[in-house]
């Protein structure tokens, strides 16, 4: 998943986005633990894109924070 696909989604579908990587690696352990497993490059490729979607989520937080302090700057002016 490429961080340009990730940054035109809102931070709901990010939050949803999460949740799914993490129950797909969670699903991947599992099959890893027990012998199943048939792509073991699909866990590293998870766990990236759990962590660039991480990365966007706090991009977006901190975009939105300073918005709200400049906004609030600029009533107290």
């Amino acid at each position: 998943m490429k961080a340009a696909e990730l940054r035109d989604k809102t931070p709901d579908q990010l939050r949803d986005e999460l949740v799914r990587l993490k129950k797909e690696s969670f699903n991947l352990r599992f099959q890893q633990a027990t012998g199943q497993i048939e792509s073991v490059a699909r866990m590293k490729a998870v766990r990236r894109d759990a962590a660039r979607v991480l990365t966007i989520l706090n991009e977006k937080a901190a975009q939105a924070a300073g918005a709200d302090k400049a906004a609030s700057a600029a009533g107290e002016a």
